[in-house]
């Protein structure tokens, strides 16, 4: 059992470099709690991403009443024409020229979160750099021979990578710091995407705690009292 326990602390590292594509990754430190950035993040997500990535398994007004947006608001800057506010929130470009136009249907990301974790998100969209041997110019540290463009190529530029694999940024829109803080924003709404219940569910967990706590005092005051004839 120890050597077992031993091995399986020695994989960790391994599957999280595995898991990064061979690199290790950044940490996001994401907020749930920062509602702001988790609006900029769905702006930046429908702006940038939601042409061909769906997040279709959430609901156009509950993803407003859990980011604080007015339904309003949220139908006129995100919804389709001819949309409803109860629909999901589906991609516009068809699954057949998606796969014409980029050699496979671009996935749904609703659970890209949960699937892969906050860190590789924030890393993967940090990781995109010039490749001329690629379709569409760029490769990523994270998913190598990724088959879709940089999207975000205006805002960040597209860095070139050294031989010591670090990325040189050829200069964009945005700072660097301003750039960091776009993708964050995106990470954070993508974590909120795949758990929208996460923040209520910790809340109630706190409650379930204190409940058990009081009930564990009752029950030992009970059973002293029960057992304190017994000899």
């Amino acid at each position: 059992m120890k050597k077992l326990l031993i091995a399986l602390v020695a994989l960790v590292p391994t599957l999280a470099i595995a898991a990064g594509g061979g690199a290790l990754l950044d940490k996001a430190n994401i907020d749930l709690n920062d509602t702001e950035s988790l609006q900029r993040g769905l702006e930046l997500f429908q702006e940038n991403c939601a042409g061909c990535h769906s997040t279709q398994y959430q609901r156009y007004d509950r993803v407003a009443t859990d980011l604080g947006i007015p339904l309003d608001e949220m139908r006129a800057k995100y919804l389709p024409e001819g949309a409803k506010i109860g629909e999901l929130m589906e991609n516009a470009i068809p699954d057949a020229d998606a796969a014409k136009w980029f050699g496979a249907s671009p996935p749904d990301l609703t659970l890209v979160a949960r699937v892969r974790g906050e860190d590789w998100i924030y890393s993967y969209l940090h990781g995109f750099y010039k490749d001329e041997s690629r379709p569409f110019g760029v490769n990523n540290t994270i998913f190598p021979l990724v088959g879709m463009p940089h999207v975000l190529e205006g805002l960040q530029g597209l860095p070139v990578k050294q031989e010591d694999g670090t990325l040189v940024a050829t200069g964009g829109a945005l700072s660097a710091e301003e750039y960091d803080q776009v993708v964050r924003d995106i990470t954070g709404y993508l974590v909120y995407s795949g758990d929208p219940v996460k923040l209520e569910r910790e809340r109630l967990g706190w409650w379930v705690l204190g409940f058990l706590f009081i009930f564990f005092i009752v029950a030992y005051l009970l059973k002293k009292e029960y057992w304190k004839d017994v000899h």
